[in-house]
C-alpha cells in the first residue's frame, strides 16, 4: 500500500533531506513542513475511507445522507480547496463525533447528528471540518508523528501481531487517533465561520453546539471510534472567537448570513437510531447477543467489550489479553483455519476437529509471533448458517495460563440463539414531539411523562436548560426507549 512505501521512505532518508519536503499552505499561503504530496493525500483518504467503512459501518438512511452530501458540496464550494472531490458519510454509531481525514472525506456519527438542533449548528461543524481538510491539519500531524517516529497504535494492547489479528493494524484509521492542536482546531473554527457565513449561515449557531458538546462531557475509549473531546481540543475562549468570526465575516460578505433552518433540520432527523443499536448486538448478564445472526457467547466478568461491525474485542482491566470473535475467511471449517494459519505464519501445536454445542469447529493451538512479540492463541473456528466464525484467546506466553480457563468458557459456549425476548429487539429512536402551550422545559417534559432521571439529558438534546421557557407549536426532541 502507498501508505507504507511512504513511511518506509520518511523514516529512512536523513533528517537533513525530510527538511526540504516543503509545501504551500492552502489557506495561510505559507511553506510548511508536509512530507506527502497531493496526490498521496488523496490516495491514503481513499485507502482510508475504505477502512472507515468496514470498521464502524454506514447508517443506511439515504434521504438524510443526500441531505447532507448537498448542504456539504455548498460549503465545500467556498472553501481553499474548492477542486478537490468531496465525500459525506454518517456512521452508524452513537458516539458523538465528527472528523475529516485527507483528501476530502467528512464524517457524521448519527450520535452527534441527534445532537444538532437546526441546519445552522450542523453547517457551522460541518464547514469545520472542511477547515481541516483546506489546511490539511491530519497530513501535517501525520509528518510530525512520521518525523518523530512516534507509534501510531490505537490504544490497544500487546503488539504488532496483536493489532494484526485484530484486524487494527490500519495506517489510515490511526489518523482518527491523532489529536489535533488547539491551534488547528482556533484556525478550524474561524474558518468554519468564513465558509458558512458565505454560504449564508448564522454562524453564531456553531458557537451554541459547541457550548452543547462541552455539556455532554464526552471521552474517548479505546479501540473504539473516539468521541468528540478525544480528538477535538477545546480552544480557549472558543465562543467569543466565533462570535468575533462572525460579525467580522458579516461586514464582509455581500448578503445577511441568517439561515438557522431549525425545522427542515429537526424534520429531516425525526426517528433518526439513538444510542446503541441492539440489532447490531448487545450485552445483556454477561453475554452477547447477536439478534440478526441468531449466535450468543459469554462475556468474562468485567471485561470492557467493545462491539465493532466487523469484530467483537474483550479485554480485561489488565489489558494482557484478548478474545476476539469475527467473521472467517473461507468457504469450509479447513480452508478458514489454512486461511488464518497462512496469514498469521502461525505455529501450529494442536488442530482437532470439535463440536460447540449442536455446531461443528475446528480448533487451533498456536503461536504467533516470535521472541518478545510471541503471543500464545487458542483459536475456534465455527460453522453455523453458511458462515464460519473465528473465536480467538490471545495473550502473551506469561500470561496465557492465567486466561486459559477463561478463553475454553467463552469458546466452548459459541451457540445458536432461540430465545425470541433477545432476538425481538429495537433500537431507540429520536423523536420529535410538539408543544401544546407555552411553559417551561421542565413542565413540558413532565406533562409528557419523560422520568425525572432522564429530563436533563433531553435538556442537553435539545441544546437547552430545564427552566427554558417554550413555545406552543415548537418541536422538541425525545427519545422513544424501545431498548430496555
Amino acid at each position: 500500500m502507498i501508505s507504507k512505501r511512504l513511511l518506509f521512505t520518511f523514516l529512512t532518508v536523513p533528517v537533513i533531506a525530510i527538511i526540504l519536503y516543503c509545501a504551500v499552505n492552502p489557506v495561510t499561503g505559507e511553506k510548511e513542513l508536509m512530507l506527502y504530496s497531493e496526490e498521496d493525500e488523496i490516495q491514503l483518504g481513499i485507502q482510508t475511507d475504505k477502512q472507515i467503512q468496514a470498521t464502524y459501518g454506514i447508517y443506511d438512511d439515504p434521504q438524510l445522507t443526500e441531505y447532507i452530501s448537498e448542504l456539504g458540496h455548498e460549503l465545500a464550494a467556498k472553501t481553499h480547496r474548492p477542486e478537490l472531490d468531496y465525500h459525506f458519510r454518517i456512521l452508524d454509531t452513537p458516539v458523538v463525533n465528527a472528523f475529516a481525514v485527507p483528501g476530502g472525506y467528512i464524517y457524521f456519527t448519527r450520535g452527534i447528528l441527534a445532537y444538532f438542533n437546526n441546519e445552522a449548528e450542523m453547517a457551522g461543524v460541518l464547514a469545520h471540518e472542511l477547515g481541516h481538510v483546506a489546511a490539511r491539519h491530519s497530513m501535517s500531524q501525520y509528518s510530525k508523528a512520521t518525523l518523530a517516529q512516534l507509534g501510531l497504535g490505537l490504544g490497544t494492547i500487546l503488539s504488532e501481531d496483536f493489532r494484526e489479528i485484530a484486524g487494527l493494524a490500519q495506517f489510515g484509521v490511526s489518523l482518527l487517533f491523532l489529536k489535533f492542536s488547539r491551534d488547528d482546531e482556533r484556525q478550524s473554527d474561524a474558518l468554519g465561520v468564513e465558509y458558512s457565513v458565505k454560504a449564508g449561515y448564522d454562524a453564531r449557531e456553531m458557537a451554541t453546539f459547541f457550548n452543547t458538546l462541552q455539556r455532554l462531557h464526552s471521552g474517548g475509549n479505546g479501540n473504539t471510534l473516539p468521541e468528540w473531546a478525544s480528538t477535538h481540543p477545546n480552544p480557549a475562549d472558543r465562543s467569543e472567537s466565533i462570535l468575533a468570526d462572525y460579525q467580522e465575516w458579516q461586514e464582509k460578505v455581500s448578503g445577511p448570513a441568517e439561515k438557522i433552518n431549525r425545522e427542515i433540520y429537526l424534520n429531516h432527523i425525526n426517528n433518526l437510531a439513538f444510542g446503541n443499536d441492539p440489532k447490531q448486538g448487545y450485552v445483556k448478564e454477561n453475554a452477547f447477543y447477536h439478534p440478526e445472526l441468531r449466535f450468543v457467547f459469554p462475556i468474562p466478568a468485567n471485561w470492557q467489550v467493545n462491539n465493532l461491525p466487523s469484530q467483537v474485542q474483550m479485554i480485561p482491566k489488565e489489558q494482557d489479553a484478548t478474545i476476539l470473535m469475527m467473521l472467517a475467511e473461507g468457504n469450509s471449517l479447513d480452508e478458514a483455519a489454512d486461511k488464518f494459519i497462512a496469514d498469521t505464519k502461525a505455529d501450529v501445536k494442536q488442530i482437532d476437529a470439535i463440536r460447540v454445542h449442536s455446531l461443528e469447529g475446528r480448533r487451533i493451538l498456536s503461536i504467533v509471533g516470535t521472541g518478545e512479540d510471541a503471543l500464545n492463541l487458542m483459536s475456534h473456528f465455527i460453522a453455523k448458517d453458511n458462515r464460519i466464525y473465528a473465536l480467538h484467546g490471545v495473550a502473551k506466553p506469561e500470561s496465557y495460563a492465567a486466561y486459559v480457563d477463561e478463553f475454553r468458557r467463552v469458546l466452548n459456549n459459541f451457540r445458536d440463539l432461540d430465545d425470541q425476548s433477545k432476538i425481538n429487539v429495537q433500537v431507540d429512536r429520536l423523536v420529535l414531539r410538539t408543544v401544546s402551550s407555552a411553559s417551561s422545559l421542565q413542565q413540558v417534559l413532565q406533562a409528557w411523562g419523560i422520568p425525572q432521571n432522564d429530563r436533563e439529558s433531553t435538556a442537553i438534546l435539545n441544546g437547552m436548560d430545564l427552566s427554558e421557557q417554550v413555545k406552543r407549536g415548537q418541536k422538541i426532541k425525545v427519545i422513544n426507549r424501545n431498548f430496555p
